[in-house]
């Protein structure tokens, strides 16, 4: 199982250190494909005045650390082609956030590093439609057709973090992974689904006790991987916190995907 966690944005070196002490476990587990994430910036935030991060190079100086002291593979957001390469020098996996996710030039860029794609299927997408930013990628690499085996060995992964429902609320139509199940290996992302955009005044809000029940239903559905956003204490986190797992709450959560995927 591909699993995918870390604090949402880099807020400094001893707390991306201290979340990183905590995810040892995962490393050394055979059951699972870990990857460190956190973005070095977060350029969609709600409001101008919120945090956004490092920035491109501190942010990877800060990632590549992590990758030395504890050879974790990496995770990180990309919102320009310009970042692709450098961060493709440091990285395992370039993530397409969701908003930028039929961004061709950002699409094609990612595609031409040697770098696992990962692309959010934005909030506003019918998940059927990531099959074209799919082959934006798969033809890049040489693939004509979007296969869950010609993704698997291009190196493509498509995640769903929820759609837009009303305002300021997200749905997660279990649906979504069977279909883009089609397309590519599926990543569910729990803690991004439970958001509630907007939902706290100029930032967003959120339902963290949503998480745990909503990987349980994506886990009997069957995909290939999860992501957790997650934080020693998201009351303080800089970006994301109300959706955020808390460390101590990780391990039950994955331990109980992990069996459901193995009866589904």
């Amino acid at each position: 199982m591909i699993l995918i966690a870390g604090p949402c944005v880099i807020e400094n070196r001893d707390n991306v250190m201290r979340i990183a002490e905590e995810l040892k476990v995962y490393e050394g587990d055979d059951r699972i494909d870990f990857y460190f994430k956190a973005s070095f910036d977060k350029a969609n935030r709600t409001s101008l005045d919120s945090f956004r991060g490092p920035g491109l190079h501190e942010g990877l100086k800060l990632l590549e650390e992590v990758h030395k002291e504890f050879g974790y593979k990496l995770l990180t957001d990309v919102h320009e082609t310009w970042q692709v390469n450098e961060a493709a020098d440091i990285v395992d996996v370039l993530q397409i956030p969701a908003f930028l996710c039929r961004q061709t030039d950002l699409l094609v860029a990612a595609a031409k590093s040697k770098a696992v794609v990962n692309v959010k299927k934005g909030q506003f997408m019918n998940p059927a439609d990531m099959e074209y930013s799919a082959l934006k990628v798969l033809k890049t690499r040489g693939f004509e057709e979007p296969t869950y085996e010609n993704s698997k060995k291009a190196g493509l992964w498509l995640t769903e973090r929820g759609s837009s429902f009303g305002y300021g609320n997200l749905v997660v139509d279990m649906r979504s992974l069977m279909i883009m199940r089609q397309f590519a290996p599926v990543v569910f992302d729990a803690t991004h689904a439970v958001q509630m955009p907007g939902g706290a005044g100029g930032k967003s809000s959120g339902k963290r006790e949503f998480v745990a029940p909503l990987a349980r239903a994506a886990a009997a559905v069957g995909v290939d991987g999860f992501f957790f956003e997650t934080h020693f204490d998201p009351s303080i986190a800089l970006s994301d916190g109300p959706n955020m797992l808390k460390l101590d709450e990780l391990s039950a959560t994955v331990e109980r995907v992990l069996q459901i995927g193995e009866l589904s």
